[in-house]
């Protein structure tokens, strides 16, 4: 969009933008580039994407005054869409891209994490990774998933790239979104999906023990993209979410009830 409509991001205290996704380079370097200088321009963090491989791969850092602070990493996957050209290098702009879900990506994102975290801090991976559509975890992402809590000491697990919700999981006391669906999108009014409700998504309220990362509680504002505004969701709609988070959190162990305002909160073994 435009960056005068920069105001939008702004308006709602956007603390980080995770750029590692597979429509960033739409318009070209020129297009990157004025995202990058629009966003720094608002001090807005960045988080996935850069002028190079070094600014790509650096992890946005927030700190929350008396507590400690949050560490956002954003990767790219091809799994969703992002082509291998797209990835930056020393000398090539572009977003940070992770080849794949070995263990040797895992052992690169384990040392750029030692090399940040302390104590009191809470770490976040962001990855736009699998397909758009479709409720079908696929296992390397559930062991990759596990592999950052255990072997990096990761706290959030922020996975997206379906337009529509995914199961969401909690493992080891860490909170894992395998899709967080769409916000906001230009999709009302096309076929074909209609049955994933991608005009349904969620505002995600964690609250994390700084000490031990450890999730304390999920609360979630169920909302509705209409006309090109993001509003609050009916009850009915609510209970659409509902029905199907528990669905796909049962193989999990979460599941999600109504509270009151309408917003639903997260159950887990």
């Amino acid at each position: 969009m435009h960056p005068e409509n920069i105001s939008s991001l702004t308006a709602a205290n956007i603390d980080v933008c995770s750029l590692a996704n597979n429509h960033v380079l739409d318009w070209g370097y020129s297009g990157l580039f004025e995202t990058l200088a629009t966003l720094k321009k608002v001090k807005i963090k960045i988080s996935g994407a850069g002028r190079n491989l070094f600014e790509a791969q650096a992890p946005s850092i927030i700190k929350v005054p008396g507590k400690g602070r949050v560490i956002v990493f954003a990767f790219g996957l091809g799994t969703s869409g992002v082509p291998s050209s797209w990835g930056a290098s020393d000398k090539r702009p572009g977003i940070n891209l992770l080849r794949d879900l070995s263990e040797k990506s895992l052992f690169d994102i384990q040392e750029k994490v030692r090399k940040v975290k302390r104590r009191g801090d809470i770490v976040v991976v962001s990855l736009h990774w699998g397909s758009n559509w479709g409720y079908r975890i696929p296992r390397e992402h559930t062991v990759f998933a596990h592999r950052l809590i255990d072997a990096v000491d990761v706290d959030i697990i922020y996975g997206h790239s379906s337009h529509h919700v995914r199961a969401i999981e909690v493992y080891q006391d860490k909170l894992i979104f395998y899709g967080c669906g769409d916000f906001l999108n230009d999709y009302e009014g096309i076929s074909g999906y209609e049955e994933f409700r991608a005009d349904l998504s969620l505002m995600y309220f964690a609250t994390v023990d700084p000490s031990t990362g450890k999730l304390l509680r999920l609360q979630m504002t169920p909302t509705r993209i209409r006309r090109f505004k993001v509003i609050l969701a009916s009850n009915i709609d609510t209970l659409w979410l509902r029905d199907t988070l528990n669905r796909e959190g049962t193989p999990f162990g979460t599941k999600v009830k109504v509270i009151g305002d309408n917003r639903l909160t997260l159950q887990w073994d």
